[in-house]
């Protein structure tokens, strides 16, 4: 269940960083970033002679578009033996009469012996090192038939026009369907629910079950979350919200869930929450995304809706009985508060890649948090025996729909790429473009202004420029390079600009991550989760929207990778610009090497001659540049080593970026926290200083008296209010306010930082004090560009309140930051800047760290 808040890769190089447990770096010969990818993409580049199949005309129409692929096909069943885990009692599903996850793979071996319709994959592990189980249930096919199917789905993205013509298509293409499970951990029935599923389609033998299997593909994601499902919480072992993961894709379960989504290409998705009573079945309520297909989407979404509610309200519950409601359905039964906006949820995103009816269902009794310790074994095996059956309801009822519905489901998914590639106009939801679907009005209408195209200018963003290249084309987003220099929309761009043509299948990813988005502050009271997102504006690159005009097709290239573009000044001294988080990594890589740093006065790090054949590897592998550092100078660094009270999404940044950071929060200072090991404190979450023990607050000012402080939002500034360290006043505006945001950067911890940044429960700064320095400061006017940011009922609290006022500050002992440049490990532009805070306040300080350095 969604709660309300209240208040890829680089390619294989010369090296790799990889990052330990303890945040430490190890230089190491292994491919930067990389994820095990099992579920492999059965590409157009076929072994014909192994086929040995004339070439049909299917064939022909996709070698013109040059997608080109691996050649590898199988043929179904694809069976695979899986090792037992060991056994686990302590397992949280197990309480619940649910299948704990150690019981999976048995399962799963026992189901592919059933016969000749299930076959089983390993899609990826879990951050906590969990196989994932990608189930496909399907009627059998030879290698042959096998990539028959593999042309016809690459047909259907890469030459649509052809596709929705083919008859091949039309009478031998196998719908796929996508069942994921258990993205949250503790969201459980939807693992059993499937189990059963699988199980009664290996063996059933009526027309309806062989004419489904033989001409569809069902994949199940059998349990999305692992790590959750053993230990009972919403979140993986990483502490990731997955279901709020899906522009970032931090976690390595989100990324399989990104490859099956590319590989697979679900007409049909089922995303199977908890715990809403009654329960509720997507479509949602406005606003809906603005950059996909909103009129298909709507159209298959709400007619499979309507069977979802039929197959669960028939199995007899009720609420007086059994404590279950009737099934709901926002779009036709709410007026906001269930949005389908932000592409990080599940179904959202599958949208755009094809899926045409794509659900969040929340099945109705709570099991979960204070149910689950306080309610008795038999109710709570009650209550998840009814919620097994309502999320089997679904299931069925779906592959119903898709027996019926598979001619113009397929039919649908290839208009989707159709309108991408010819840069059709998208179609208004109306009443008269998607009859039979009661309500809609015009607070339904969301539709998008697609550029003709983005260009990513080869510069100074490098190295933030070829993240975002990695990053779209791991998304399945076509990109160009020039091979020299050009013009575009009347302006110059030099060779080895990038190019991301707007004509393309899925041009609507590619919108959603480059796009700055919209403010949506006027259309609905309160969102329901984030609203406003950018990597154009957040990640550091540049990105500039062309409007008209043709491409200079001769002098593009599609590229399957970033360009490296990592160098190393020949001769002297280096200088590293702590610009990017891979520049920072660079930085926390040579100190533990104890290579002798130093900082110069613009904020950059003089890297000494010696350290050469170091910087030659961490340039390899972490794409940052060292340019010529000129004379020497500068103060002395040491290894930073950060005791950090913050959300898991920062945490997992810091150590991204290489910091040495060890978690504390109000429970572990009171237990006793030795403070000889910290160089600098940083809080914005879990850390409540007047909530302390005597003892423990008072090291904790001894602490502070002598080292720094970084500090984010309400709980950091009030660290330092209560610690005497800024003289300045904490301001909160709206708790729910979020989004992109414009900001002026005015000091040497936000010098070189983009004029854009990310802000939840936006804070600003009044009353500044003597010593208290403006480091960055809201833009005038308003200061939001995407998202939604209202003032509070008595006026106070928005955006006209904070234009013009500091968003962050600092002094001698403290640096205070009111918007969140490490939010869920997404906005990667922003993140140079926490670093030098923590940087600057740990050799502020006078204590025993300094001195040992």
């Amino acid at each position: 269940m969604r709660i309300t808040k209240t208040t890829p890769a680089r390619p294989v190089l010369i090296t790799a960083l990889v990052l330990t447990a303890t945040g430490s770096l190890l230089l190491t010969p292994h491919p930067a970033g990389a994820d095990p990818k099992p579920v492999t993409r059965e590409g157009p580049a076929l072994d014909r002679a192994a086929a040995k199949a004339p070439e049909s005309t299917a064939e022909r129409a996709l070698a013109a578009t040059g997608a080109t692929g691996p050649a590898e096909a199988r043929g179904y069943p694809r069976r695979r033996t899986l090792t037992p885990e060991p056994e686990n009692p302590a397992d949280r599903s197990i309480k619940l009469g649910l299948t704990p996850y150690h019981a999976i793979a048995p399962k799963l071996n026992a189901l592919q012996s059933l016969g000749d319709r299930v076959s089983v994959e390993i899609a990826g592990r879990s951050a906590g090192g969990h196989r994932l189980y990608l189930v496909t249930v399907t009627a059998p096919e030879t290698v042959r038939q096998a990539r028959a199917q593999e042309r016809m789905r690459e047909l259907i993205e890469n030459a649509p026009a052809t596709a929705a013509k083919s008859r091949e298509i039309r009478s031998g293409y196998k719908t796929p369907v996508f069942f994921n499970n258990n993205i949250h951990g503790n969201e459980w029935e939807g693992t059993d629910a499937s189990l059963k599923l699988v199980e009664r389609l290996a063996t059933a033998n009526d027309a309806r079950t062989r004419d489904l299997l033989a001409h569809s593909r069902l994949y199940f994601n059998i349990t999305a979350n692992p790590d959750g499902r053993i230990a009972g919480t919403r979140a993986n072992a990483g502490g990731f919200d997955l279901n709020r993961d899906f522009v970032t894709a931090s976690q390595p379960e989100t990324r399989a869930m990104r490859r099956i989504e590319i590989d697979k290409q679900p007409a049909v998705m089922l995303d199977l929450h908890g715990y809403v009573n009654g329960t509720l079945i997507e479509p949602t309520t406005p606003p809906h995304g603005e950059n996909y297909e909103y009129d298909l989407f709507l159209k298959n979404t709400y007619a499979n809706a309507l069977g979802m509610e039929a197959a669960v309200n028939g199995l007899g519950y009720t609420p007086g009985g059994d404590g279950v409601r009737p099934a709901q359905i926002p779009f036709r039964d709410s007026e906001e508060g269930w949005d389908d906006w932000p592409p990080i949820f599940t179904p959202q995103y599958a949208a755009f890649h094809g899926t045409v009816a794509a659900h969040t269902v929340e099945i109705p009794l709570q099991v979960n948090n204070a149910a689950y310790t306080t309610l008795p074994v038999e109710e709570l095996r009650r209550r998840s025996a009814v919620n097994v059956a309502v999320a089997g309801a679904a299931l069925s009822a779906t592959l119903d729909f898709v027996r019926t519905h598979r001619a113009s489901l397929v039919a649908d998914q290839i208009e989707v790429f159709r309108r991408g590639a010819a840069g059709a106009a998208q179609v208004p939801v109306s009443a008269e473009t998607v009859p039979g679907v009661p309500g809609i009005g015009p607070e339904d209408v969301y539709t998008a202004v697609f550029p003709r195209a983005y260009v990513l200018p080869a510069g100074a963003t490098d190295t933030a420029t070829a993240r975002l290249v990695d990053h779209l084309l791991a998304n399945d987003v076509r990109v160009g390079r020039a091979a020299h220099a050009f013009r575009l929309g009347g302006r110059p761009y030099p060779k080895g600009s990038y190019v991301v043509d707007m004509r393309q299948p899925k041009r609507g990813l590619a919108n959603v991550l480059l796009a700055d988005g919209r403010d949506i502050s006027d259309r609905v009271s309160a969102m329901y989760d984030i609203s406003g997102w950018s990597l154009g504006r957040l990640w550091g690159a540049r990105v500039v929207p062309v409007t008209g005009g043709g491409l200079p097709q001769a002098a593009l290239r599609t590229v399957s990778a970033a360009t490296p573009t990592g160098t190393v000044a020949p001769h002297g001294d280096l200088r590293l610009r702590l610009d990017d988080p891979n520049a920072v990594r660079a930085l926390n890589a040579l100190l533990e090497r104890g290579v002798a740093v130093r900082r110069a006065a613009d904020g950059s790090v003089i890297v000494p001659a010696s350290a050469r054949r170091t910087a030659r590897y961490l340039a390899a592998s972490l794409n940052v540049s060292f340019t010529a550092a000129g004379p020497a100078g500068g103060s002395a660094l040491r290894p930073v080593r950060v005791a950090a009270a913050v959300t898991p999404g920062e945490l997992f940044a810091l150590r991204e970026m290489g910091f040495d950071v060890t978690p504390v929060s109000t429970a572990v200072l009171d237990a006793g926290f030795d403070w000889s090991s910290t160089d600098v404190l940083f809080v914005s979450a879990g850390l409540d200083r007047a909530a302390l023990k005597p003892a423990a607050r008072t090291a904790l000012d001894a602490f502070l008296a002598g080292h720094g402080l970084v500090g984010r939002g309400a709980d950091g500034a009030a660290v330092s209010a209560g610690a005497g360290l800024l003289d300045v006043t904490a301001v909160e505006g709206d708790g729910d306010a979020n989004g992109v945001v414009r900001v002026v950067n005015s000091g040497p911890v936000t010098a070189g930082a983009p004029d854009h940044s990310f802000a939840y429960a936006p804070l600003w700064f009044t009353g500044l004090g003597p010593g208290v320095r403006v480091e960055q400061s809201y833009a005038t006017g308003n200061p939001l560009v995407s998202g939604h940011w209202r003032a509070l009922p008595d006026g106070s609290g928005g955006p006209a309140a904070a234009a013009g006022r500091p968003s962050v500050v600092s002094g001698p002992h403290a640096v205070l930051f009111g918007t969140e440049p490490l939010f869920r490990d997404h906005p990667k532009g922003e993140f140079p800047q926490i670093a030098q805070a923590l940087i600057t306040m740990a050799h502020a300080s006078s204590g025993p760290a300094e001195e040992s350095g």
